[in-house]
């Protein structure tokens, strides 16, 4: 056998192994199903993404949780996602009005709500002074999500708007970039009161550390939260198997211990 034939047969060989290597990297990455989620979806999406995964075992979630502005911007940019998961069903209309969905309309999942939260071992008295109590001299800082692109931040100030409050407070207001920000800075005390996502406030680890208060539907827009398959997916057939158990009863039932109800319910 001369070096010459040895020669390409190793080159041959290393073609073959490369050419195995990248279609097992093609192969893992057309499993994968990379999801722009709203914050209050914090706790529960990786509660669904354990169901939905046992039924799929083709196809695994990646999560990438933000402000819905912040990551419509970064759709809108080019940000690599197959779905998109908004706490305001008007930025997935603006993707689909600027022709970046699948979806020829969003896909209404779910109806958040507003709630107050201070930490357990705060003197407030939330359940007789409602939002009056954001006016007592012990609240120096109440945080909520950026209005500017964070919907429960939006809805927060709509609510103290409703109340009267809006200008009252307005020193007191220390914004998060998002709604789970905004709870950080409550449940570390840097605010004593957070305006945030239900879904948040009940999630284990806050109902340790504090109570809530939900503000009067009233008060605020209905926070009707939709998503959009994106034209950019890589992973068409794993975005519609996500779209519809996500609006499934399965999936419903499970949002509902966050706190969520259906979206017909507005």
């Amino acid at each position: 056998m001369n070096s010459s034939f040895l020669t390409r047969l190793l080159l041959v060989l290393c073609f073959a192994l490369s050419a195995g290597c990248n279609s097992r990297t093609a192969g893992e990455e057309s499993g994968v199903l990379r999801i722009a989620a709203a914050a209050d979806l914090r706790y529960a999406l990786p509660a669904l993404k354990g169901e939905f995964e046992k039924d799929h075992p083709g196809t695994t979630l990646k999560l990438t949780f933000g402000a819905s502005g912040t990551l419509l911007a970064q759709i809108e940019n080019g940000g690599p996602f197959d779905l998109f998961l908004s706490a305001d069903e008007k930025y997935a209309q603006k993707l689909v009005d600027d022709g970046k969905t699948v979806s020829p309309k969003p896909f209404p999942y779910a109806r958040g709500h507003l709630v107050i939260w201070t930490l357990k071992t705060s003197s407030l008295d939330l359940e007789q002074a409602d939002l009056k109590a954001l006016e007592d001299p012990s609240v120096k800082h109440i945080s909520l999500a950026n209005p500017q692109h964070a919907p429960y931040g939006r809805a927060a100030m709509a609510a103290l708007t409703y109340y009267q409050l809006d200008e009252t407070l307005k020193e007191k207001l220390v914004l998060g970039e998002n709604v789970a920000q905004a709870a950080q800075f409550a449940q570390s005390g840097s605010a004593q009161v957070g305006m945030i996502a239900k879904s948040l406030a009940m999630s284990e680890e806050m109902e340790k550390a504090g109570r809530f208060i939900e503000v009067p539907l009233e008060a605020y827009p209905a926070m009707i939260q939709a998503g959009a398959i994106l034209k950019a997916t890589t992973n068409i057939d794993g975005a519609k198997a996500f779209e519809a158990f996500l609006t499934s009863e399965e999936a419903r039932a499970v949002m509902s211990e966050f706190g969520f109800d259906p979206p017909e319910g507005h």
